[in-house]
């Protein structure tokens, strides 16, 4: 588990990051989200010890980073956005030196060829790192991490520069590694997070403006209800129906097919709930309903709302308050 409780990290006048507060729960992959300049980077240098806080704590699995860190630092394996490798060195030899270095105490040749195992390194086992491609580099940096099997990884950017086939293959083993290790995940890219990650939090100017779940993070930010409906019927008969249900506000025409399959956008108040009279509705009118969804914010729309200055009133740190 991660506690950071109060955390702040000043520069003379300029504050980089502004008395956060979040949690990382054990078995949970928490994504880590913030534009260029926000504290992201910060945040992440004061996890690991890289740098010292100015207030507050981060503690790692109960350990404080600041006061004992040596003894905490065993509890993470870090992969920074560029993993920190020995080009002339080979993965064999690179690994060793960074289980001397790390002080593992587990068998040294078991407990590597199954980290080379799990990230599917064998084949270059005996390879010199510079001449492996960037996404070898990198399934090599995360075997670096994982060494002295820590119960808590700090992946910046684990994806970054590989090819897509590559990064599916990273993303499963994420989120494999997610069910026993408590896992921080920053990225820039939106759907990796959207895909891998239980839970999200977003800082913003050194201060954390959201922390929950997509799915709470895009009720909590959409002041409209809309809902995608497909029907099979005449569009100007379909528009006049359901301009009669009560609670409508908009009906839009989104895509028109040939054969009368049209899927129309219906913004509703934020009270009413009008799917099963739209459905009698259409129903009694001798139409198909083929589909029916509620329109909510991708990942990107809500990030771009959180770091554009939109407010969420009661909203952050709800999902730790509701574990309560």
């Amino acid at each position: 588990m991660i506690e950071v409780k109060n955390l702040s990290k000043h520069y003379g006048d300029q504050i980089a990051v502004n008395n956060i507060s979040f949690t990382a729960n054990d078995g949970e992959i928490l994504g880590f989200l913030g534009p260029n300049g926000a504290g992201k980077s910060t945040t992440m240098n004061m996890l690991t010890g890289y740098i010292s806080s100015t207030d507050g704590q981060a503690l790692i699995n109960g350990i404080d980073i600041l006061e004992e860190p040596m003894k905490a630092k065993k509890e993470i394996g870090y992969l920074p956005e560029l993993p920190p490798l020995y080009p002339d060195m080979t993965v064999k030899e690179y690994l060793r030196f960074i289980y001397d270095l790390k002080k593992c105490k587990l068998p040294r040749n078991t407990h590597l060829a199954d980290i080379c195992k799990l990230v599917k390194i064998e084949n270059v086992y005996n390879r010199i790192i510079k001449h492996l491609s960037k996404g070898y580099r990198q399934r090599v940096g995360l075997a670096q991490a994982l060494v002295g099997n820590p119960k808590v990884l700090i992946l910046d950017e684990p994806t970054v520069g590989l090819d897509p086939s590559q990064i599916i293959e990273i993303r499963t083993l994420i989120k494999k590694l997610g069910k026993s290790h408590t896992v921080i995940l920053s990225s820039h890219i939106l759907s990796e997070v959207q895909q891998v990650c239980d839970r999200i939090v977003v800082i913003d100017h050194g201060s954390i403006v959201a922390d929950d779940t997509e799915e709470n993070l895009s009720k909590a930010l959409s002041q409209e209800h809309k809902l995608i409906a497909q029907i099979e019927a005449p569009t100007q008969q379909v528009f006049e129906t359901i301009d009669t249900i009560k609670g409508v506000k908009k009906i839009e025409l989104l895509k028109e097919r040939p054969d009368s399959v049209n899927d129309y956008l219906i913004e509703t108040d934020e009270k009413t709930d009008i799917r099963r009279e739209l459905f009698e509705k259409i129903s009694q009118s001798g139409w198909c309903m083929l589909g029916l969804k509620t329109q909510e914010l991708s990942l990107e729309d809500i990030f771009l709302k959180l770091t554009m200055g939109e407010s969420i009133k009661g909203f952050k740190n709800s999902a730790k308050e509701g574990e309560q």
